[in-house]
């Protein structure tokens, strides 16, 4: 598995700019623990941290709660809520394919 974080400053439609990366991989299967694990190590690796909350589609973490999902994510979590969130999470799916190609 391989998952990409974005850090991007957005408005309610789009995005305005990015912040930097972060990436990781794993060998692990794809089950809630591992890609929580994975997705926290790539937001880890942004090079700054984001200010305000991680956000993902509710498909990525097997629809589980947002409370549950976010006590694994720092300052906070939430899902879609937005154009320009779903933009930022649309171009981390890029990036992630992308460096999965990479690593193949």
């Amino acid at each position: 598995m391989v998952a990409a974080a974005v850090h991007a400053r957005i408005d309610s439609s789009r995005i305005r700019s990015v912040e930097g990366m972060g990436f990781a991989a794993a060998r692990e299967g794809p089950t809630l623990e591992a890609t929580v694990a994975l997705a926290a190590e790539a937001v880890g690796d942004l090079p700054t941290p984001p200010e305000g909350p991680v956000v993902a589609e509710g498909g990525e973490f097997y629809e589980e709660p947002a409370a549950r999902v976010g006590l694994s994510f720092q300052p906070e979590f939430k899902y879609v809520e937005s154009i320009g969130e779903r933009e930022t999470v649309q171009a981390a799916h890029h990036a992630a394919y992308a460096a999965r190609e990479l690593l193949l």
